[in-house]
């Protein structure tokens, strides 16, 4: 048993060009419900979201999809995942991820998944939480999200130690292992958020 029982994958609401994303998808569902950890997402059937619950849910897992209303007929909410929980608000659905995840994991997705990467490392930063962030580097993905974070630091707008806010982790199987391994973190009061 892990400490980790639930995390939150924030990913594309499309599945991109290069077929590894889709597949990295494919094997991270797989392995979370084998290792009878809980997916918590943005609630969509579509896109590496949607790749990801429904590999999670043919290998027997939990599935938890957070998703807005209006957002419900955008995303094409998925209807088959264990609970599908319908918010009124972005904010109100980024913060009931917060709340049932014990750690974040960032896989390949547009601005969506990069504002979510951001505000959850930015809560860290913030001590709002101190939580897992784990970014996946599916085929090269993250090298563009952390070079912005880089050039923020070398500019003088960032401490380097933002950079501790977050590991980065090079395939799907090692975040995998990854999991098996790190305790979960504190959750701060979501009231703050």
């Amino acid at each position: 048993m892990t400490a980790i029982n639930s995390l939150a994958v924030f990913c594309g609401s499309r599945v991109g060009i290069n077929p590894a994303y889709a597949e990295a998808g494919r094997v991270l569902g797989t392995g979370l419900a084998r290792a009878g950890i809980r997916l918590v997402y943005g609630g969509g059937r579509i896109g590496i979201m949607g790749v990801v619950a429904d590999a999670v849910l043919a290998a027997g897992g939990d599935v938890l999809g957070v998703i807005p209303e209006f957002l419900t007929k955008w995303e094409v909410a998925h209807d088959r995942v264990t609970e599908l929980v319908v918010t009124d608000s972005m904010h109100t659905r980024k913060r009931r991820l917060y709340e049932e995840s014990d750690a974040f994991l960032i896989m390949p997705g547009g601005l969506g998944t990069f504002d979510e990467a951001f505000e959850i490392i930015t809560w860290k930063q913030l001590r709002l939480h101190d939580k897992p962030i784990f970014l996946c580097d599916v085929a090269g993905s993250v090298a563009p999200f952390v070079a912005t974070i880089d050039h923020a630091i070398a500019q003088g707008f960032a401490d380097p130690a933002c950079r501790n806010l977050f590991e980065v982790i090079d395939s799907v199987p090692a975040v995998l292992d990854r999991l098996r391994l790190v305790p979960a973190g504190a959750g701060g009061s979501a009231e703050r958020l």
